[in-house]
């Protein structure tokens, strides 16, 4: 009896420690976004954002286009649509989990179709003289928000299934960089402003967010209706 109150306590302080955690998270990130939306609705000019292009370069330096260009594409379309269905086949062949292969597109699909709704509402256009060639509207920024959302899934599928704490911790750290590295290139390469970069953020965890937790309860209901009804499919087969 003592080990099973220990369990539920600890299950317990569990469910609540990822409720408030998310709930911060939440909270901070709508609060940005809408602060950083109504600024651009409002004149359109935030004061870091011609900062951030100076800042960038000098962080990343002014010759390296080349690796520039490589991080700004792990969060193109196109790589991401490639990405997604390779992660979709290992799901679905190799580990034989159906709803992480469901999650996946849901997740990358929904951050991409988001965020062209986003463009659209807000209209703001590109940065004035970009390194490299982008169209389209500004805010928030796609690369950003995929890459916040698409990364950060592989973020909790790695932290809920990888068993070595170390390799765990290695992998989540590797990715929030590639997470952050890919917005700020967006920035070096003057394509965005730099709170097009933090709104695409903002609006990639807060996808990320609603949509784990909605096809996680998706996927239980629909199981528990499949063992329900399974008995009675066995009663007619008999």
């Amino acid at each position: 009896m003592t080990g099973f109150l220990r369990r539920l306590l600890a299950g317990a302080a569990l469910f609540v420690t990822e409720f408030a955690l998310i709930l911060i998270i939440g909270t901070v990130g709508v609060v940005l976004f809408l602060l950083l939306g109504r600024q651009v609705l409002g004149d359109g000019q935030l004061d870091f954002d011609e900062g951030a292009f100076a800042w960038s370069h000098s962080f990343l330096g002014e010759n390296n286009r080349r690796w520039v260009n490589f991080f700004t594409f792990l969060a193109s379309r196109n790589f991401i649509i490639v990405a997604a269905l390779a992660i979709i086949g290992y799901f679905l062949l190799i580990r034989q989990h159906r709803w992480y292969s469901l999650k996946v597109p849901v997740v990358a699909l929904g951050s991409i179709t988001l965020n062209l709704l986003l463009k659209e509402f807000y209209n703001r256009p590109r940065p004035m003289l970009p390194l490299t060639s982008a169209s389209g509207l500004s805010f928030p920024s796609g690369h950003a928000m995929i890459s916040a959302s698409f990364y950060g899934l592989l973020i909790y599928l790695t932290w809920r299934h990888v068993q070595n704490r170390s390799l765990r911790w290695l992998l989540v750290l590797l990715l929030t960089v590639l997470i952050l590295l890919i917005g700020l290139t967006r920035v070096y390469l003057r394509v965005h402003y730099a709170s097009d970069v933090l709104a695409g953020f903002a609006a990639g965890g807060l996808w990320l967010l609603l949509a784990i937790p909605l096809l996680n309860r998706l996927e239980q209901v629909i199981k528990r209706r499949v063992r329900t009804a399974m008995p009675a499919d066995s009663a007619l087969n008999e």
